[in-house]
């Protein structure tokens, strides 16, 4: 029989070639991909809440008949108004859409419509702002859409939940009977797990909450079984290896530590120890650092490129940004200009180098006159030939993949691995996705540090907080203004990084030295502006997220966000780290205008704690595990469903199996475990691959 993931999706009945394209999109390429594709909510239609019952503040589903729309042009914000009003017998309910006059075809008065967002009341009248909605078509069978518990899925332009219901239904009906359960019996028994069929069948068009939970644990076990044990396997793979062991004298130690003009943190002389031990050994370290914005994890990081260079050999730093690979090197020729370390050679590679300079250096690397060598994804290059690489530094390793990592460590002979993050990472998150990493957390921040603090304004506020910005730069403090995009769009009714450049500076902050960075822009340019900002000549810096990461500008301790609805919970988080960097308190002002549930939770989160790991958390929780890190770049596509946030005791138990079973069988030779290995094979072909190249 043929493996469901052989099976194209244009092949289940309603999709064909050209609504495969649209599958394709959402990642769904074949058979096992759709079964797989999980709702990601799900609404009770069981018996909907009449209009007259709402409740105010709530997000809650409701079914009416269209009475009738309207368009209209706010004449406050200019903005195109979408308005419908539905009704059920019990009660009338306004919808609001902003800026979609396309709304206007799909509405016809006397169509049933089921909504689903935040009620409120504005104007003495019922409403919700852009809400979801699905309109049941008549002479239709509605029965995946009403009357049950209905599962709400992803979508993409050209796609609506009733069409993607339906070619679910149909696929679990055709291929229902072909899938087979890869979970070993006793695992299945033993935690008294569904089979698979039912398990399918339960996630999708569950016949009650707690069997959507029944087949939801059965899923994310068997998924995170295999998952751990192919990690595993790629950690055994690597420890087993004959590694270089670093050695460093107690005085050497401290040496390293008193060299610095400030005290380091406990937190830091922890971790340090931490890495000694571990790099001290003949096998290969392979670790994560953790530590939120300004914790100092660069230091930490520079202690294993000491060792490297005590003992003779090549050390690297690979960063995501240019931005940030060159304020690692400032960083790090600053501090050893005046040390016992200053006879390290160190050295920049990034993309933008003149090809004479690029040639040159890339001599020197091969040759080893260079001790550490600091750069982008620009390392990875074949071109680039270490002649005794012992140390591996990899900064905010989810903006890389897992195979770029190897990809690096390979330059070397079974090099020591330090891995950094300044985003937090949820205890159950780092297990899955880096488990087969050991953990350090930096989790104090250095002294004299100004606190920070968050506030949200709606934009009929928008004044106000420039008033306040105005006041702080007047008082010699200097500000940010991040936007997300540089230009307008026809198609985007929000500010933009140009538009308000143009406008501060004839305007609200007309007198002020104003500049602006932005991705666009060259390298050369950035650099100039920052240049100048660092130096006290620009006042208000205009920007999009450029400057996430990488960015340290002392006397910078006011903020402003715009549509920080737009931006995820992290991010805000990374932008917010940019202030507050020196003695001074921070603020940062958040202007947003929320109209989805999830938009409204982030907000809520950053606002009420500055600390990155309880943001972390809540960003998981909110988004999931996939949209946390992003799928395809990150590695997290191979979790398709497990919920790190919720599903902990799953994990831990999944977990505690995988790593029996390795132990027990570490090359999967024995009976079924035969099959594991071919499972995994098919699910983590990368991971395998990895394995097997060890």
């Amino acid at each position: 029989m043929r493996e469901l993931s052989d099976i194209s999706i244009q092949y289940v009945k309603g999709v064909g070639p050209t609504r495969k394209r649209l599958f394709m999109r959402l990642g769904v390429e074949s058979v096992e991909d759709l079964l797989y594709f999980l709702p990601f909510r799900y609404e009770d239609r069981r018996d909907l809440i009449p209009i007259a019952k709402l409740e105010q503040g709530k997000w809650q589903s409701v079914s009416a008949r269209i009475r009738g729309y309207r368009s209209r042009r706010s004449w406050y914000t200019k903005k195109h108004v979408t308005e419908l009003v539905i009704e059920d017998g019990t009660g009338e309910l306004f919808c609001v859409w902003f800026n979609q006059p396309y709304l206007e075809s799909y509405f016809k008065p006397g169509s049933q419509i089921v909504c689903y967002g935040k009620v409120d009341i504005y104007n003495g009248r019922l409403q919700m702002v852009s809400p979801e909605y699905e309109i049941i078509e008549r002479g239709v069978d509605a029965s995946l859409s009403l009357g049950r518990i209905v599962p709400v899925y992803p979508l993409t332009k050209g796609m609506r939940q009733r069409f993607i219901r339906k070619v679910v239904m149909s696929c679990i009906e055709r291929y229902r009977d072909a899938l087979r359960d890869e979970l070993p019996v006793y695992l299945r028994n033993k935690y008294r797990l569904y089979n698979i069929k039912r398990s399918i069948e339960n996630i999708h068009f569950p016949q009650s909450f707690d069997d959507q939970q029944e087949a939801l644990r059965r899923i994310s076990f068997e998924e995170f079984f295999f998952f751990q044990v192919s990690v595993l396997l790629r950690r055994l793979s690597i420890t087993s290896k004959k590694g270089i062991s670093h050695q460093v004298t107690d005085t050497q130690l401290l040496e390293f530590i008193n060299s610095f003009p400030f005290e380091l943190t406990g937190a830091q002389k922890r971790v340090i120890s931490t890495i000694r031990r571990d790099m001290q050994r003949a096998t290969p370290m392979l670790r994560l650092l953790q530590g939120d914005v300004g914790s100092g994890k660069t230091l930490v990081a520079f202690f294993g490129c000491f060792l490297s260079f005590l003992n003779g050999h090549q050390s690297c730093i690979m960063a995501p940004t240019e931005i940030l690979a060159r304020q690692h090197y400032d960083n790090i020729t600053h501090m050893i200009a005046d040390s016992p370390m200053k006879d390290m050679r160190v050295a920049l590679l990034v993309s933008s180098m003149r090809k004479k300079q690029r040639d040159s250096l890339l001599e020197d690397i091969s040759v080893g006159k260079i001790d550490l060598l600091i750069g982008t994804h620009a390392l990875i290059n074949e071109d680039v030939v270490f002649k005794d690489l012992s140390f591996v530094v990899i900064d905010e390793q989810h903006k890389f993949g897992v195979r770029q990592r190897a990809m690096l460590a390979e330059k070397g002979s079974n090099p020591d691995i330090l891995i950094m993050t300044a985003t937090p990472i949820p205890r159950t998150l780092y297990m899955s996705l880096y488990g087969d990493l050991d953990v350090s957390i930096l989790d104090e921040l250095p002294p004299g540090r100004g606190k920070i603090k968050t506030m949200l304004f709606s934009y009929e506020r928008e004044q106000e907080v420039y008033s306040m910005v105005k006041s702080k730069v007047e008082e010699g403090r200097q500000a940010y203004f991040i936007y997300p995009i540089i230009e307008g769009s026809e198609n985007l009714d929000i500010k933009t990084a140009q538009e308000m450049f143009e406008r501060f500076k004839c305007n609200e902050f007309k007198g002020l030295r104003l500049g602006m960075v932005h991705g666009k822009m060259k390298r050369s340019e950035i650099d100039k502006v920052m240049s100048e900002f660092k130096t006290g000549n620009i006042d208000i810096l205009i920007a999009t997220t450029v400057l996430e990461v990488g960015i340290d500008v002392v006397n910078a301790s006011v903020m402003v966000i715009e549509h920080a609805e737009r931006f995820g919970l992290s991010q805000l988080h990374q932008l917010r780290g940019r202030i507050g960097r020196g003695g001074a308190d921070g603020y940062c002002f958040l202007l947003a205008n929320p109209s989805t549930e999830e938009a409204e939770q982030r907000l809520e989160a950053i606002v009420s704690t500055n600390d990155g790991f309880k943001i972390a958390q809540q960003d998981l929780m909110i988004r999931g595990p996939g949209r946390y890190f992003g799928r395809h770049q990150h590695g997290l596509n191979e979790l398709k469903v497990v919920n790190t946030s919720t599903e902990i005791d799953i994990l831990e138990t999944a977990r505690k199996e995988a790593i029996a079973l390795v132990e027990d069988d570490p090359k999967l030779c024995k009976g079924y475990n035969k099959r594991i290995r071919e499972v995994i094979r098919r699910r983590y072909p990368t991971y395998l691959a990895m394995v097997s190249a060890g």
